[in-house]
Order: C-alpha cells, then structure tokens, then sequence
C-alpha cells in the first residue's frame, strides 16, 4: 500500500479528489480538505472507503492495532536463530510507572544484567505508541523477515556479533515463542517489593486479549543465580565501649 501522510491526494466518492491535511495511523482517522472548502473533513480510514488519487484504496486494519512490539520482536528473533544468529537476546521490562514496557535486544555474551547499549536496539512502548516503528529503518506492520532484514543493513557490525551457537537459549527462546505466540510476549521484569515469581512473567500484546491460561514458563538460562548472588552489607556499629565494629548482613 502507498504511504499516507499530509499531503497525499485522495479521492472520496462524494466530495471528489482533496488533500489530507493530518493523519493518526493509530486510530485509523485522518482530516482531508476538498476543493474550495474552508474546513477539513475526518474521515475513517476503515468505513468511509478512501481511495489514493488513482484509485487504489486505502484500507485500514479493523482489528485492534498491538500495544508493544515485543511479540513481533520475538518472532523476529526466533527466525534469526533459526538462521543461526544464537547469540541475540531480548530482554524485556515494565517501566517503574507500570504504564509502559520496554524491551532491549542486544549480542555477544548472555550476560542478563551487563548488556551492551547500541543505538537503535532499544525502545519503549511510550514512544512506540505515537510512532509504532523500532527504529532501525523499519516500516509499520514488519513482519519478522522485514524486521531482521532491516536491522541487519542498519547495523551489519552488531548483527556480525550475534552470529553463533547458544543451544540452551535457543531451545528455552523457540519453547517460549511456541506457547505465547501470537497473543502473548514474556518479561523479565516484577514489582521488586516482592518474591520473584516462580513462573515467567506473561504480558498480553493487545487489548481484549485474556489473560494467558497456559503452562507456567520456566526463566532463561543463567537466570536463577543472578538475584542470589547480592554482596552482603557491612554496617558500621559503635559497641558499648564507643569503638566502631563491622556487622555483616
């Protein structure tokens, strides 16, 4: 389908050929001006059948559009470890806010808590929202071959990084994809006041979606000894006789 912004010229079957004026791809909605008219008309994308100027329609999905793009990150990741990109990893996590979930691909070393930033590799639902793209010259509505493809010609040098075996991830990330898959993406986030929860976390990708009902996921590899390993704490005490001791905790 040919791209739709303001500017584009399009025909309505009632008011003949106007200019879109703006468009909010998130509702389907845009405003167009026609003729000699002062003002601009909203018109929905999904019913009132807009055509481009040479007569192509314009069609709009009616099912309701995905709040995050963790679910086609997932499926753009199982297909480049299937293609033998192993050592790439998502990691995924509610913002402190609980309104947003943000997610981070990144290669080399599996090391969950030490991964190595570069630029176009993370994002966030707040700004996916408002521009629903990754970021790495990606067009809306990718599929996981378009995805991988684009991120691979925007940064050949990370993606070199991911190439290599990691069996154990692989098998736990194509045993994840298969439960969760389209509906369902996991985090590796939780409120911190509380245990960490003996199944991985589960987040829904769209709204109406109920929530998952499938068999409890186990967490990835190498993740069970990160939240036990936690230095102790030395306080300095002052004992009866007014010298300073450690106290180890």
């Amino acid at each position: 389908m040919k791209p739709v912004a303001p500017g584009t010229v399009i025909f309505h079957r009632y008011r003949g050929y106007g200019v879109i004026t703006s468009v909010n791809l998130l509702t389907g909605w845009v405003s167009a001006r026609f003729g000699a008219e002062g003002r601009t008309l909203d018109l929905n994308l999904s019913s009132d059948q807009v055509q481009h100027a040479d007569g192509e329609p314009i069609l709009f999905r009616r099912q309701p559009p995905a709040r995050m793009p963790h679910a086609r990150l997932m499926e753009m990741v199982r297909d480049l470890h299937r293609a033998g990109y192993q050592r790439l990893y998502l990691y995924s996590w509610p913002k402190a806010s609980g309104l947003h979930w943000r997610w981070h691909l990144f290669t080399g070393p599996r090391n969950w808590m030490q991964r190595p930033w570069r630029e176009g590799w993370y994002g966030s639902g707040a700004e996916y929202n408002l521009n629903p793209i990754m970021g790495w010259g990606d067009a809306p509505g990718a599929d996981a071959q378009e995805l991988g493809s684009a991120l691979a010609r925007f940064d050949p040098q990370g993606m070199a990084q991911a190439l290599g075996r990691d069996q154990d991830h692989t098998a736990w990330f194509e045993m994840v994809c298969e439960a969760l898959l389209p509906d369902y993406a996991f985090s590796l986030g939780w409120d911190q006041r509380e245990a960490q929860p003996e199944g991985l976390p589960v987040i829904a990708v769209r709204r109406g979606v109920p929530d998952y009902a499938g068999p409890a996921l186990p967490w990835p590899p190498g993740w069970a000894g990160l939240w036990t390993s936690v230095p102790a704490i030395r306080l300095l005490r002052i004992n009866p006789a007014g010298v300073p001791s450690d106290d180890v905790r």
